[in-house]
């Protein structure tokens, strides 16, 4: 093997020379400047049709990016697995759909999940196609838990999404079809925890959805609007709502119900999977009453740990991980995040593989988050991530390592540009502290990033006197790619995520599988 590689992915720090709101031009970052003068240095795609969308309309996002950079490939991904599922009424014809309405049949089918188009973690259409075919399939009562999203779309933008789910129903409601929007909150207030970072979320999503315990109000029109005078919210951070007719709650979840979690990506979707299927060895908050319901979700979101048990789609099947073929050859390893990034440098950079390949060829290390809005503290726990990175590194046990800094993600999400460019100059900062360790170490360093966030962030106004208004989704920006401490030449090529795999193999004088893309790499000594 030659030099060690360490590989840097930069969370949401895209590449674009608008600098419009683009706390990436904007911020002051002297180190990825000098990258820029002193690496080998390009722009490649993370988005679309390059990482497995349906469209390059469609951004990119952590766990499409992750699963490219890790396995080398571009496989399916649920929208688009899920879209021409549906096309085909595939999915109306597995064994789960026929079992969910025959168990919605004297009962009630319910749908939770994110309420948009965003198709990152859901999309709106797919909720109603299903919707469509429960009513096809002479469900008779339906009942609609929505999560608001206003972050992989604009951020108060949830009334439209609303509107249009409650004009389709009323259409479809008749004297033998009923469905309701029954409850829903923020995204992050709401159910939509991922990584055990914040069990509470789930907790309140539980006592919202499944409960019917909280605040009341007529329709979720009537909540939004409510939430947003009291406390000028934006979509992701309303406080949940229960939708009461006559002081009582319209759909609660009881014995004999059917439930579908309707996102199809994964990491958001795990915990509130456990608590429907979990008996009682279910430890993370009392759930008072646990109702005997059939629970599945749009696709299965842990192959590893079969979570959750049924689901209507099935997930791509990831092979040939560029983990797999390291340990083949014997390559020690080395992942590092923190809680909010961690799944991604393990669980999705793997395949969505949960368990390692090798126990004493793999070494995973999770920082624990900070449990604080990430605007008040930008900074994150990088610091943290550079001080285990750069003693493991110092170690020389590892011929290959890979980080994920969250800050440009995180940060970027919550709209706040000034916080923004104090994560991008965090990050910055960090590379500076890792430059010389790079060259006294004689290491290669790889400094990426798996989709734009920050460099984005307002929405494009057609009028130059108009307020900046905050944009908080993702972009569909390149992103960079730089080598340093490698003297290497670029190939002239439409490149992608999935080469970087074929790239490390390169630069670590391993051939690469065969299955994968080829290296961005022309020649190198």
């Amino acid at each position: 093997m030659k030099k060690p590689v360490v590989l840097i992915v930069m969370d949401g720090v895209g590449y674009t020379d608008n600098n419009y709101g683009n706390a990436v031009n904007n911020a002051y970052t002297p180190n990825l400047e000098f990258l820029e003068k002193n690496a080998a240095f390009t722009t490649i795609k993370a988005h679309g049709t390059a990482v497995g969308l349906p469209s390059d309309e469609d951004m990119g996002n952590s766990e499409v990016g992750h699963n490219a950079i890790g396995c080398g490939q571009i496989y399916a991904q649920g929208a688009k697995l899920v879209n021409a599922s549906m096309q085909t009424k595939e999915i109306y014809a597995s064994e789960t759909w026929t079992a969910l309405k025959t168990q919605a049949k004297d009962h009630t089918l319910h749908f939770i999940g994110l309420l948009s188009d965003g198709n990152v973690h859901s999309h709106i259409d797919q909720l109603l196609d299903l919707i469509r075919q429960a009513k096809a399939d002479h469900i008779k009562q339906v009942r609609v838990h929505i999560l608001l999203d206003g972050r992989d779309v604009p951020e108060t933008s949830a009334l439209l999404y609303v509107q249009q789910l409650e004009d389709a129903l009323a259409t479809f409601n008749d004297a033998d079809f009923n469905a309701l929007i029954a409850s829903g909150g923020g995204r992050m207030k709401v159910t939509m925890d991922r990584y055990e970072a914040d069990w509470g979320m789930v907790e309140l999503g539980w006592k919202t959805h499944v409960l019917g315990e909280g605040r009341g109000f007529t329709s979720a029109k009537d909540a939004i609007e409510t939430y947003r005078i009291e406390g000028q919210y934006t979509d992701q951070f309303l406080p949940a709502f229960v939708i009461q007719n006559k002081g009582k709650p319209v759909g609660t979840i009881q014995d004999g119900d059917a439930v579908i979690f309707f996102n199809f990506r994964g990491d958001r979707a795990i915990e509130i999977s456990k608590a429907f299927e979990q008996g009682p060895e279910f430890k993370y908050f009392d759930r008072k009453r646990t109702p005997k319901v059939f629970f599945a979700g749009m696709l299965q979101y842990d192959g590893d740990l079969q979570i959750p048990k049924k689901f209507l789609g099935s997930p791509p099947h990831i092979t040939n991980p560029l983990s797999e073929l390291l340990v083949k050859h014997k390559v020690s390893q080395y992942a590092l995040s923190e809680t909010q990034k961690y799944g991604h440098v393990t669980y999705f950079w793997n395949g969505n593989r949960t368990e390692k390949f090798d126990d004493k060829l793999e070494t995973y290390v999770e920082i624990k988050s900070d449990l604080v809005p990430f605007e008040q503290r930008p900074w994150m726990k990088a610091a943290d991530i550079t001080d285990a990175l750069i003693e493991a590194i110092e170690s020389g046990k590892y011929g290959f390592l890979r980080v994920n800094y969250p800050n440009g993600d995180m940060v970027g999400h919550t709209g706040s540009y000034p916080a923004t460019i104090v994560g991008v100059e965090t990050v910055d900062l960090q590379l500076g502290r890792l430059l010389p360790i790079i060259r006294k170490h004689d290491a290669i360093l790889i400094v990426t990033a798996d989709h734009g966030n920050a460099d984005e962030m307002y929405e494009k106004s057609k009028d130059p006197n108009a307020t900046p208004k905050a944009k908080t989704s993702h972009t569909l920006s390149p992103v960079p790619f730089f080598v340093y401490n490698a003297n290497v030449k670029f190939k002239f090529g439409n490149f992608g995520l999935a080469n970087i795999a074929s790239t490390v193999t390169d630069l670590l004088g391993i051939q690469k599988d065969p299955a994968w893309l080829e290296s961005i790499i022309d020649k190198h000594d």
